[in-house]
This record gives structure tokens, sequence and C-alpha cells, in this order.
């Protein structure tokens, strides 16, 4: 792999990695903020749940994995905030798309 250089460091495979999903999160966050736009504007309840599952999915997952970390919580218990926070996201996108 040939490291990126940025002044006189090389940005790290664990860094990229970081980055990556960091921006995964803010337009994540983006997308679920314009749905969320959407439910306000047209007071539509599909739409809030959207708001809500596209958020947890993106942003919310890393911002669990991030507090996980820093907290210190080992691979398991990352894991499973991460897959709880997840199943959470995946539910609200069900209700968005089952509600009536």
């Amino acid at each position: 792999m040939i490291p990126i250089l940025l002044g006189t460091e090389a940005l790290s495979p664990g860094s990229i990695a970081w980055l990556s999903r960091g921006l995964t999160a803010l337009v994540g966050l983006f997308v679920a903020l314009l749905a969320y736009r959407g439910f306000k504007r047209n007071d539509v309840p599909k739409m809030r749940s959207l708001a809500l599952g596209i958020g947890l999915l993106t942003t919310g997952v890393f911002l669990t994995v991030t507090a996980a970390n820093f907290a210190g919580a080992g691979t398991g218990r990352i894991l499973i905030a991460r897959g709880l926070v997840t199943v959470a996201g995946l539910c609200a996108v069900l209700v968005a798309l089952l509600y009536q």
C-alpha cells in the first residue's frame, strides 16, 4: 500500500477508515435532515420515521462506535452496541415503509 503524505506524516489505514466512516456519518446526517424537513413541510409521519432510521443507520452507528471505543469497551461490546443501533435504525425504516 502506498502511504499518502500530508506534511510530514503518512495517513494510516486506520485513520483513512475513520475518516471515511465520519464522512458517511455526515452525509447520512444531511440526508436525515432533508427527510426531517420533508416531514415538517408536508406533515407526513413516514418521513419522520425515515429520517430517524437513516440517522441511526449512519450517524448513530458512528457516534455509538466512537463513544464505545473512547470508553475502552472491548470489541464484543462495540459490536453489540453497533448491532443494537443498526437494528433500531432498520426498524425505523421498516415502520416508514409499512406505515399507512
